[in-house]
């Protein structure tokens, strides 16, 4: 058997009710969510109790998800489950440096507020949105958003799936551009062009707020990078830790290379995959861009049972 990785959810999977059931039921992920309220009041009544109106704010999605990806990855944690590797869409990329020790819970829950507020002010300055484009490479959606406008390919997911994001007006354009070319358009639940040129000013805010705040520790296990599906910087010194914050910084404005992120942790011999937080879109792009991995959910009691059982864990107690 290879290794496993957990896969931190992003933006996009939030839903009602996400941690609610394995909160009740695991303690190290009940921590997680008392935690957060300490730092935010609410957080873990806007995961659990709040409407989907609610929760698709991006001020408060990413705090939301961020606490649901890190309880879930503590409670397998907890038995005794752990990853060779990590890696986070967007936002979950800073619950997988979380996890992986480069920040304390602290410092990571505080940080993914104060990059919510970022993104959402730059949104309202640049108001834009994201499609998902189906059935088409990555090439040929390069080429339709330039000729649609103002509109970027800014996630990469899968070889037949590129989520762009740009202005209204563009991606109106795109949609029709998508259409004739034999593909599909979807729009994305979130509410901004992310990681696009439009989040630059949050780029700026991110690296402002991560020199006066944070210092980041070396991680204890790979994290790679959505800027460059390469793994965050390990060493201990001051340059690895100012690489890190520039990484960190600069993914809000740029592309999520998550198809050559799946293919880095194939290469470093992962062929386990467990998505940690809301939904299962990450082990859904993981089957479409992968063969012969193993892809498992991790959100609910049920799916940790089926995932310690999947793994041979199942006989171990949860860690006091």
């Amino acid at each position: 058997m290879g290794g496993v990785a957990f896969l931190f959810a992003g933006q996009g999977a939030q839903h009602p009710g996400m941690g609610a059931a394995l909160a009740e039921r695991e303690a190290a992920a009940q921590a997680v969510f008392a935690a957060a309220d300490a730092l935010r009041p609410g957080t873990s009544d806007q995961c659990f109790s709040g409407t989907a109106d609610e929760l698709n704010q991006t001020a408060n999605t990413q705090p939301c998800v961020f606490a649901c990806d890190l309880a879930c990855a503590k409670a397998l944690e907890a038995h005794g489950v752990t990853p060779a590797a990590v890696a986070g869409f967007s936002l979950g990329e800073i619950a997988a440096l979380t996890f992986a020790g480069a920040l304390s819970d602290a410092q990571g829950f505080e940080l993914v507020c104060h990059r919510a507020r970022f993104m959402d002010a730059a949104a309202r300055r640049h108001p834009g949105s994201m499609r998902a484009v189906l059935k088409l490479d990555a090439e040929t959606v390069e080429h339709l958003a330039r000729e649609a406008g103002e509109a970027w390919p800014v996630n990469y997911n899968s070889p037949k799936q590129t989520v762009v994001a740009g202005s209204p007006e563009a991606l109106e354009a795109l949609d029709v551009l998508v259409k004739a070319a034999g593909g599909r358009s979807m729009p994305v639940a979130v509410s901004g062009a992310f990681h696009s040129p439009y989040m630059e000013q949050a780029s700026r805010e991110l690296a402002a707020y991560l020199d006066g705040n944070v210092q980041f520790a070396a991680p204890r296990i790979p994290v790679i990078a959505n800027l460059t599906a390469a793994p965050y910087p390990s060493g201990s010194d001051e340059a690895a830790a100012q690489e890190r914050a520039e990484t960190l910084a600069a993914q809000a404005s740029h592309p999520v290379q998550w198809v050559n992120t799946l293919h880095e942790l194939e290469r470093r011999g992962i062929d386990t995959f467990i998505e940690v937080g809301p939904g299962k879109t990450l082990t859904g792009l993981a089957k479409r861009t992968l063969s012969d991995v193993k892809v498992l959910s991790c959100e609910t009691p049920e799916e940790l049972d089926a995932v310690l059982t999947e793994l041979g864990t199942a006989g171990l107690t949860p860690a006091n």
